[in-house]
């Protein structure tokens, strides 16, 4: 069943504290809009109008080089919101958003988003606390890319995607390709150490989704020695 306007951005986390009448204001003066897998849906250093939330698919925030190598800076699938920075800021785009399925995104301009915030603290609140939580997750990016081995760097990854799951067993969403370009690897190293933590009985790797077989295993490697 099709979602209205206002369906989704109750299901959205960070709006979950903001009262009935701001999610209706926005609402109505949304768009929705589809992306096929690939297509760039915002730029590096473009204006910023507009912030959107994943309705359907997933997509990459990433930093391009100028010899084409892509820096992924996180995956963001339903619920999420991106572009709020430049929002907030009126700042250019700080990296490029692409999308990795075919998505169904959402889009609230900058003129009606505003206007809300003017209006309301609940809202202003949870832009802040949106904010404060991409923070902390840079700052545990720059972490593990800082003081941990590319074993460590992949079992934080592991334990990354089983606390959005909210389980040790999630889907396979992610390529040896697209975690290697989170963690600052490369594709074969990544593969070799998915595959000395299966062989070890750490996690187990199906088709579709992986397994946590040894939590502690994972949370030590993810302690710097």
């Amino acid at each position: 069943m099709t979602q209205s306007p206002l369906e989704i951005l109750r299901s959205v986390p960070i709006l979950s504290t903001v009262p009935e009448s701001d999610l209706v204001a926005l609402a109505q003066a949304s768009r929705e809009r589809s992306y096929p897998a690939g297509q760039v849906i915002l730029r590096q250093d473009a204006p910023g109008d507009a912030m959107y939330v994943v309705i359907e698919g997933r997509v990459k925030v990433v930093l391009i080089g100028e010899d084409g190598r892509e820096v992924i800076l996180s995956v963001l699938g339903p619920g999420a919101v991106f572009g709020e920075m430049a929002l907030l800021d009126d700042a250019p785009r700080s990296a490029h958003v692409i999308a990795m399925t075919q998505c169904h995104v959402m889009t609230l301009y900058r003129g009606a988003f505003h206007e809300r915030l003017r209006a309301s603290p609940d809202l202003c609140l949870a832009m802040l606390a949106a904010l404060s939580s991409r923070l902390r997750l840079a700052d545990e990016r720059i972490r593990a890319l800082s003081l941990l081995d590319v074993n460590g760097r992949v079992a934080h990854l592991l334990l990354q995607q089983s606390a959005e799951a909210g389980s040790d067993t999630f889907p396979r969403r992610l390529t040896h390709q697209n975690m290697a370009e989170l963690i600052g690897a490369s594709r074969e190293t990544v593969s070799r150490t998915l595959q000395h933590l299966a062989e070890r009985g750490v996690i187990e790797i199906g088709r579709r989704q992986v397994s946590i077989l040894d939590r502690a295993a994972l949370e030590a490697a993810v302690r710097p020695t």
